[in-house]
């Protein structure tokens, strides 16, 4: 894996924070070229200040607006060249029920879960297909379980790895590879900031945050996975576990999910 990623352009949404920023401090060490894109600018600004200029391009960009998604992928071809590999890592969660839940929460989900990797890929397809690169999509175990309260991010992560197969199968023979990695519960900022009933962030995790895995050692299992060229790769056992559940037995996935998800039959949030 050392030598793989030397002298590649790998692109990363959303690196100021969480697997995104684990992702840029394993791979700059390992002679990539990174450009990376986020809406903090003090995040950004402390990237820049960790890392090197030559080797990390950094912008502020919000990727569920189209307009900031071209800017971004034709600011990186000005300043690197070419693209080899994208990483569609950007993302949002929600926790709400549906019936309490503003719409627009969930279109806010899906604006930047899916359609901003849309937008991104589509943009750097000409690219990728220049130098027969990778497309990585960073989904979740909730793109093979819908997980209740999280309706909205449920399915954008289904939405994000139905795209991915189809357009894996369209790039077939082109020399571009397209992968999805389903990482379980990781340590990371995501669940703190996920949108509630009424589109503001939570504030606080659901989960006791020490006992999941943390976001360096999700992203030294995607960075092996993107080197071996993967399919899909799904991170832990009990995400494998609910995978194969859920295809196998899904009424009874149905009965663990809710009393995992509900106390007394109130949604944890």
């Amino acid at each position: 894996m050392n030598s793989f990623f030397n002298n590649k352009v790998v692109v990363i949404t959303g690196g100021s924070d969480g697997i995104g920023k684990a992702l840029i401090e394993l791979l700059i060490p390992l002679g990539a070229n990174i450009s990376t894109c986020g809406r903090n600018t003090q995040k950004l600004q402390n990237l820049k200040d960790a890392f090197s200029s030559q080797q990390l391009f950094v912008m502020e960009a919000d990727i569920s607006n189209q307009n900031n998604c071209t800017q971004f992928i034709q600011s990186t071809l000005s300043h690197y060249g070419k693209i080899d590999i994208l990483i569609n890592n950007a993302g949002i969660s929600m926790r709400s029920l549906l019936i309490d839940c503003d719409l627009d929460v969930i279109k806010k989900v899906m604006d930047v879960n899916f359609f901003g990797a849309v937008y991104c890929t589509k943009i750097a397809l000409p690219a990728l297909l220049q130098s027969k690169g990778t497309i990585v999509g960073i989904s979740s175990i909730a793109a093979y379980r819908g997980l209740p309260g999280r309706s909205g991010y449920s399915a954008s992560k289904f939405a994000l790895n139905g795209w991915l197969e189809a357009i894996k199968t369209e790039l077939l023979h082109t020399g571009v590879h397209v992968m999805w990695v389903c990482p379980g519960f990781t340590k990371s900022n995501i669940r703190n900031v996920a949108l509630n009933e009424k589109g503001d962030a939570q504030g606080e995790s659901p989960l006791e945050e020490n006992n999941l895995m943390t976001s360096k050692e999700c992203a030294q299992h995607i960075l092996q996975a993107i080197s071996k060229k993967k399919r899909t790769l799904i991170l832990s056992a009990q995400g494998k576990q609910t995978v194969w559940l859920n295809k196998l037995f899904p009424s009874l996935a149905d009965t663990l999910t809710y009393k995992f998800f509900f106390k007394k039959n109130k949604l944890i949030k």
